[in-house]
């Protein structure tokens, strides 16, 4: 049964699912495409690296979905996300794009993802939209105008606007170098620990 006037934001990569990048970087040896947004904060300045790179050396949207279509999930996420979702609404708030959702959504039981979209010509990347700036902040702050009390999780830079803003903010498993940046915000490094998080939070509804 739903909890009372609760929704779960929860990010995607590093939570639910590996990271994609990392995943093409091993795929393709390239090193650089291993960065993420807990190595460069600006999403702006990571996008476009990455968008150089890909250009650089052929790598075409076709590909990594290709990658994206054997990643699998982080070990447990499936049975987390169940559970999860007998007992609260959930919405996955992710700065990935459409064109490489849908794998892991359908692994994960085809949860509701807010996320970006890319410019593609002729199978390559040539750049992205952003559904809005920061979106992950703004729409727990929207789901809270609505009388939602919000429980979030993630586990980068571009996470934490979101935990702040949330009633209940939770880190999974992100670096300690994160982590100690952020001393108001509780850490979790399971999904056993998330769960009990959360269902301290239910107990103050």
């Amino acid at each position: 049964m739903f909890t009372k006037q609760c929704i779960v934001t929860l990010d995607l990569e590093g939570v639910l699912a590996p990271e994609i990048w990392i995943a093409v970087a091993e795929k393709t040896g390239i090193a650089d495409l291993r960065l993420t947004t807990r190595d460069i904060p600006d999403y702006d300045v990571l996008m476009k690296g990455r968008i150089k790179i890909l250009e650089r050396e052929g790598i075409k949207l076709s590909d990594i979905q290709n990658v994206i279509a054997n990643l699998g999930l982080l070990d447990g996420a499936r049975a987390f996300m169940d559970q999860l979702r007998d007992e609260a609404q959930v919405i996955i708030l992710s700065d990935t794009f459409q064109e490489f959702a849908y794998p892991i959504m359908k692994n994960l039981g085809m949860p509701s993802i807010f996320c970006h979209n890319l410019v593609v010509e002729n199978d390559m990347i040539k750049g992205y939209h952003l559904r809005l700036n920061d979106p992950k902040t703004k729409v727990v702050k929207h789901l809270q105008e609505l009388n939602f009390k919000v429980f979030a999780s993630g586990d980068s830079f571009n996470d934490t606007g979101m935990l702040k803003q949330a009633d209940k903010g939770v880190f999974f498993c992100a670096p300690d170098s994160i982590v100690a940046q952020f001393p108001q915000l509780e850490s979790t490094k399971t999904y056993a620990e998330l769960l009990e998080k959360f269902h301290k939070f239910q107990d103050t509804l």
